[in-house]
């Protein structure tokens, strides 16, 4: 974990279990996440990591167990109160989930047209401000078609910052993106979480990715409906307990037991 970042829980997850109906995805998962820490979920196809992330952000209900950000439990609020964690996070889908027919401006201005009372001008100056933190200057009036893979990505990532969020929830950001532009999404990540303080929760199996972002990792796993290994990747790769996570982080496949991550 980098020296930056401070020892105090932003989330904490307690007891977590999801279901659909009678099937147990994970069951008693507990964790914390550090603030300004790059945070990283990882686990096989079937081990729920898109449902864990679904769970942090409100969108699915546990079975049980609690989720809180800040002091704040956001599986269980309602209201105005639900409102109000909602917006301590933004959240960037795997596909960046832009509107095709807006302009990046008008992306990023989106939150704030229907969080707050700000006027259309000043909208605007901060819009243009988050698509500068994620290297996005001059391209504030381009639709999505006429940018890359990677500038849909960072511009998903500066329309999450736009209500000033103390966390960012990542779905797979580098999937679908050459190494090259991958490498920059992640130093664009570790600026914004190293300069600002945000807390990131990554959810991604690329492992050029994990090791250039991650501060700590989890890894779920499907059979034991649980977390089997946490740490650092490094940690991991060289000293974990369970041969086929240290297998994982060295990307050897020579045995069926490694490809299960």
């Amino acid at each position: 974990m980098s020296d930056d970042v401070q020892e105090e829980p932003v989330i904490r997850v307690e007891d977590l279990t999801a279901a659909y109906g009678d099937r147990v995805i994970f069951r008693a998962i507990s964790f914390d996440v550090s603030r300004g820490e790059v945070f990283v979920i990882l686990g096989g196809s079937g081990s729920g990591k898109s449902t864990m992330l679904k769970h942090m952000i409100g969108l699915y209900r546990p079975k049980t167990g609690r989720i809180w950000i800040g002091d704040r439990d956001i599986a269980h609020a309602h209201g105005d109160a639900r409102l109000e964690i909602l917006r301590r996070i933004g959240v960037m889908y795997q596909s960046g989930a832009l509107f095709g027919s807006m302009t990046l401006l008008e992306n990023v201005r989106l939150p704030m047209e229907e969080f707050t009372d700000l006027p259309r001008e000043a909208m605007d100056r901060i819009a243009a401000s988050k698509l500068k933190l994620v290297q996005l200057e001059g391209f504030e009036d381009f639709v999505p078609a006429e940018i890359s893979g990677g500038m849909k990505k960072r511009a998903a990532i500066a329309r999450a910052m736009a209500l000033d969020p103390e966390i960012l929830f990542l779905d797979e950001p580098s999937a679908g993106l050459d190494p090259i532009t991958s490498a920059e999404l992640d130093d664009t990540i570790l600026t914004l979480a190293r300069s600002l303080g945000i807390t990131f929760v990554v959810v991604t199996h690329e492992l050029p990715s994990i090791y250039s972002i991650a501060d700590r990792v989890i890894m779920l796993d499907k059979e034991t409906k649980g977390i089997i290994a946490e740490g650092s990747p490094h940690e991991l790769r060289d000293h974990c307990e369970v041969e086929w996570v240290r297998r994982f982080f060295r990307r050897d496949s020579g045995t069926q037991e490694a490809r299960r991550a």
